[in-house]
C-alpha cells in the first residue's frame, strides 16, 4: 500500500472537504482519502498506483477543485492498515464532550418531564428524550447541511447511491423531533423512527467494523468527532426506545 499527498485548490469549508474526500475515495484502488483543509492538501492511500489525471478526472464535475501533485517530500510508502488522520491525542472525554453534554441536558429535561405526582412515567420520559434528541441533532445538521450530506454519503447505505437522501434524512429527523414533541400519532412516529434508524445504523456498523476513520456526519461538520461505537449507541438507543414505545402502547 502507498500514500501520496496532492494540493487541492478551491476548498473553502467542511462541505468542500467532505465532497473532495468522497469523490476521490470512489476512484478504483483508492482505499482512503483525507483532506487537510488548512493546508489545502489531500492524502490518498492506494493499494495500486493511480495516476494523477485519474484523480483529477474524479473532480471534473466540480471545476473549482483543482488537484495537482505536491512536492515529492510529502509522498511516502506505507504498509499495513493505518489511518491517514493525524493522531488524536485528546482524551476520550475531550473528544466526546459535546455528545456527553448533549445527552446530559436531554436526559435531565426528560427525567423532569417524566416525574409526575403519580410517579415516574416512562413513556413521557422516552417521548421527551426522543424529541430532544432529534431536534438537537437536526439543528446541528442544519448549521452545515451540505457538509452533513457530503459526509453522510461516505458511509450511509442509501446516501452512497442517492446523495439527496442526506437532505431528506435531516428534514425527516426534524419532523420526527416535532412529532415526538407534539405527541403526533405515536404509532406512526415510532414506526418511522424504528425503520429509518435501523437502516441508518447499517452504514455506521460497516464503517466502525472496517475501522475506517470518518468524521461523524451528525456533529462532525460542527465538532471534530470521529465515527465510533458512540454513534452506534446513539442510533441503537433510538431503535430500542422506539420499539419499546410501540410495545408499551
Amino acid at each position: 500500500m502507498m500514500k501520496h499527498t496532492y494540493q487541492v485548490t478551491g476548498m473553502t469549508c467542511a462541505g468542500c472537504q467532505y465532497k473532495v474526500q468522497h469523490l476521490l475515495s470512489q476512484v478504483p484502488h483508492v482505499t482512503e482519502a483525507v483532506v487537510d483543509l488548512d493546508k489545502g492538501q489531500v492524502t490518498v492511500a492506494m493499494d495500486a498506483h493511480v495516476n494523477t489525471p485519474v484523480l483529477q478526472d474524479a473532480l471534473k464535475e466540480y471545476p473549482k477543485y483543482q488537484l495537482t501533485d505536491a512536492p515529492a517530500a510529502h509522498q511516502s510508502p506505507i504498509s499495513g492498515t493505518m489511518s491517514l488522520e493525524p493522531e488524536d491525542k485528546r482524551t476520550w472525554f475531550e473528544t466526546y464532550k459535546p455528545i456527553v453534554l448533549i445527552f446530559f441536558y436531554i436526559t435531565t429535561v426528560s427525567v423532569i418531564a417524566g416525574s409526575t405526582l403519580l410517579g415516574f412515567d416512562e413513556l413521557i420520559f422516552m417521548r421527551v428524550f426522543m424529541a430532544g434528541f432529534f431536534l438537537v441533532f437536526s439543528f446541528f445538521k442544519m448549521l452545515n447541511l451540505d457538509g452533513f450530506t457530503d459526509s453522510y454519503a461516505m458511509y450511509d447505505v442509501i446516501a452512497r447511491k442517492f446523495k439527496g437522501w442526506g437532505y431528506i434524512y435531516a428534514l425527516l429527523e426534524l419532523a420526527l423531533g416535532l412529532a415526538y414533541a407534539t405527541n403526533f400519532n405515536p404509532a406512526i412516529t415510532n414506526l418511522v423512527t424504528l425503520v429509518v434508524m435501523s437502516v441508518s445504523i447499517i452504514g455506521v456498523l460497516q464503517t466502525v467494523l472496517n475501522k475506517k476513520v470518518i468524521k461523524c456526519a451528525c456533529l462532525g461538520a460542527v465538532f471534530n468527532l470521529p465515527m465510533s461505537t458512540v454513534t452506534i449507541i446513539e442510533d441503537g438507543l433510538m431503535i430500542i426506545m422506539s420499539g419499546l414505545m410501540l410495545w408499551l402502547m
